[in-house]
């Protein structure tokens, strides 16, 4: 087995990575692990796992198995004809949108997994938003051909229309719902026929058609094949050379080969996405899907990373992901750029300045690991022994690298993105974090279980970095802030059952933002004698309300203000500046789209930069006091799915709920919801909605932004507020 890995590992011209996103249907993850003959690394099953069963290798939680959803990316090793896939199965769901995020950002190429009845759903275009943010080559595959209502002409039209993509057709379904038996290679003008008795749709025919046999089926697939070519002439400029000079008379004399590069090709510039179809269930259209991914999907070699250079070859790794083992501790995934990595070395982390040793290397498959000897680039490994890695870090072989690659970087011309370390601009692009919409208060079963809920905490967050603790500074409480209802409401199990801690939350609450609407100024003066030393500070600042959204306070300085001062002081004066920020005037909540101007500082020499930023945070707050206040209420974007019987009160409890309607389109036997409503009304509303539509309806929620709440509903939350402050 280790010679095989070995044999991998080296040949890099072999490996691709891969990321399959079930964005509306996930019964492919487990066909991929069903191919037991390709997949020699040592896993072996009584009987084929899949979803429908609940027992889907990559499904491995008890919450996953339970609901039928992923809630956590999970990683697969295995081998395709002489090909390594590293591939990643990442959750649909917008509440787990980080994992998604974490697993694009160390990933080459992505499967993006339809339901041919339904095309693009609302999740769908997040998820393929973040894959555009990565400049992410992408294989469409319409799943569920065999389920009544599929669409593979409707399906394409809705990746066309709304993602704005332009499909490339490498095959055609034999039949649609049940009469589904097969595809046709529009490449090589063959086509593929599943046994309907087959159970795990291992083996399959490859006929060519003939004329004779198939007429009708040939010239579609011929009209196919050159609308193919034509559509790849337009993006690909030397392969209509190609076309226009040798094969200009007769496209069916271009062998598939040629055809097949040029998709390559485009495929990796992300003008066009390769569509294919199949089902699942029974794996009809994985093999060619395989095929497919490693002929057209880029290999590490193929994307280009600028800072590679400056390695020269050398270990440079990124930190996407930790999870909690209680055996073997933290286990940290990373994805490998260069070099190579052993069990037993010394690593550096840039972001935690620390060194740390790897004492054992993983190759991960879902909740089960093979241990191996050594990783070469390209690849995606899981690290035992790692205490304080996190997500983001990146990972080098020692601070001496890190300092040789920074100079080579600063020869080459380019420019630190901040003042600071040399080693800084090493750093690879983190993970963006979203920030959290709802939060609530968390207790342990009794005060002496207290240390057992946080230490449960600060493992829970170290795996999921968009989950938020922090400490009430009123009640004493612990906050639990997460990204949605079920969030929150999955945190709470893992903590029942990972933990053994029977904890109780506090009903769930809004996050809401602060702003002002007009400019104020404020002065303020701290004069304070602490032991002989006398600390004096005196601040004039002004605050304004911007227009573009911005989370944290943009920061200027008037011209009078002495650099010198800033020089000593511009850290303690922008700490005291967000400090303040973190609660408004009216809820508590964080302050944003808000600029504040330092217009003068004076500071008696020897003052401490704590006695600064607390001068600067007093001040602010005074301003934030006299302004006119405004509070902001997150937005979500709403797609209720529901048939046209139960349309009416559907949209009667959308208009109760403050909710916006833009469209309504049809989608077969459905209609199509689509707006915005706000979040404080939307909680609790999948129980409404299964109650008003029978079970039938569902829907898809997104934070669309903050906006401004209209002053009656601002004076109810804030009466609300304070009502409940008097009976507290």
């Amino acid at each position: 087995m280790f010679s095989n890995l070995r044999k991998f590992g080296v040949n890099h011209n072999k490996i691709r990575i891969l990321h399959i996103n079930n964005m509306c249907c996930s019964k492919i993850k487990s066909s991929l692990k069903r191919l037991k003959p390709y997949v020699p690394l040592g896993r072996n099953y009584s009987s084929l796992p899949d979803v429908d069963d609940g027992d889907t290798v990559t499904d491995f939680m008890a919450q996953e198995r339970e609901r039928g959803i992923t809630i956590q990316s999970a990683a697969v090793t295995f081998d395709w004809k002489g090909y390594r896939v590293n591939l990643i199965d990442t959750p649909g769901h917008v509440d787990f949108t980080l994992e998604v995020e974490r697993c694009l950002r160390v990933l080459d190429g992505a499967v993006a997994v339809f339901d041919a009845s339904a095309g693009v759903e609302a999740q769908t275009l997040t998820v393929w938003r973040q894959a555009d943010k990565h400049k992410i080559p992408r294989i469409c595959f319409l799943n569920k051909m065999d389920k009544g209502g599929a669409s593979f002409k409707y399906a394409v039209e809705s990746i066309r229309e709304k993602l704005k993509a332009k499909p490339l057709l490498l095959q055609l379904p034999l039949g649609e719902g049940k009469a589904f038996k097969g595809v046709v290679d529009v490449v090589s003008k063959e086509k593929l026929l599943w046994n309907r008795k087959s159970e795990d749709g291992k083996n399959f025919e490859r006929k060519p058609l003939l004329e004779m046999s198939d007429a009708e089926l040939l010239k579609e697939t011929t009209e196919a094949r050159n609308a193919l070519i034509e559509q790849v002439a337009d993006l690909d400029d030397e392969f209509a050379d190609l076309v226009l000079g040798e094969f200009s008379e007769n496209f069916d004399l271009l062998p598939a080969e040629k055809l097949q590069t040029a998709i390559h090709r485009v495929t990796l510039a992300q003008t066009a996405v390769p569509v294919l179809c199949g089902s699942a269930l029974k794996n009809k259209g994985v093999q060619p899907l395989l095929d497919a991914i490693t002929m057209y999907l880029p290999s590490p070699e193929e994307r280009n990373y600028e800072f590679l250079q400056w390695y020269k070859g050398d270990l440079c790794a990124l930190a996407f992901k930790v999870l909690h083992d209680k055996q073997r501790g933290p286990l940290v995934f990373i994805r490998i750029y260069s070099g190579m990595i052993k069990p037993q070395s010394a690593i550096y982390n840039i972001n935690g300045n620390c060194t740390e040793r790897i004492s054992r290397l993983l190759l991960p498959f879902a909740d089960q690991h093979i241990e191996i000897p050594s990783l070469t680039a390209g690849n995606i490994a899981l690290t035992v022994g790692l205490k304080h890695t996190a997500t983001g870090d990146t990972i080098v072989s020692s601070k001496s690298s890190a300092l040789a690659a920074a100079r080579r970087a600063e020869r080459e011309g380019e420019k630190k993105p901040r003042q600071n370390s040399e080693a800084e601009r090493l750093l690879l692009a983190g993970v963006e974090i979203p920030e959290p919409v709802f939060f609530c208060t968390i207790e342990p079963p009794s005060v002496a279980r207290q240390p057992d809920l946080d230490y449960a905490l600060k493992c829970l967050q170290r795996e999921d970095p968009s989950l938020k603790v922090k400490l009430d500074p009123d009640s004493g409480q612990t906050v639990l802030c997460g990204m949605g209802e079920l969030h929150i409401e999955i945190i709470h199990d893992r903590i029942k059952r990972e933990y053994g801690l029977e904890t109780y939350l506090g009903p769930l609450q809004v996050a809401y933002r602060e702003t002002i609407l007009n400019a104020v100024h404020a002065t303020d003066t701290l004069d304070r004698t602490l032991g002989d030393k006398r600390h004096l500070v005196t601040v004039e600042l002004e605050v304004k309300p911007i227009e573009t959204s911005s989370v944290t306070p943009v920061i200027k300085y008037a011209a009078g203000v002495s650099e010198d001062l800033l020089k000593v002081s511009q850290e303690a004066i922008e700490n005291g500046i967000h400090s303040a920020c973190l609660q408004g005037p009216l809820l508590g909540s964080p302050v944003q789209d808000v600029a504040i101007t330092l217009q003068s500082l004076i500071i008696r020499p020897g003052t401490s930069t704590t006695m600064i930023s607390a001068c600067v945070s007093r001040c602010l707050q005074q301003a934030l006091k006299k302004a006119d206040k405004q509070v902001l209420e997150p937005l979500m974007n709403l797609e209720v799915t529901v048939t046209r019987d139960y349309l009416s009160p559907v949209l009667a409890d959308l208009a109760q709920r403050r909710g916006t309607i833009q469209e309504i389109q049809t989608r077969q036997e459905n209609k199509i919801v689509t707006g915005f409503v706000p979040l404080a009304e939307i909680m609790g509303y999948s129980t409404v909605l299964r109650t008003l539509t029978s079970g039938s309806a569902t829907f898809a929620l997104e934070l669309s932004n903050y906006q401004a709440m209209n002053p009656q509903d601002q004076t109810t939350l804030l009466s609300r507020r304070s009502g409940l402050t008097q009976v507290l």
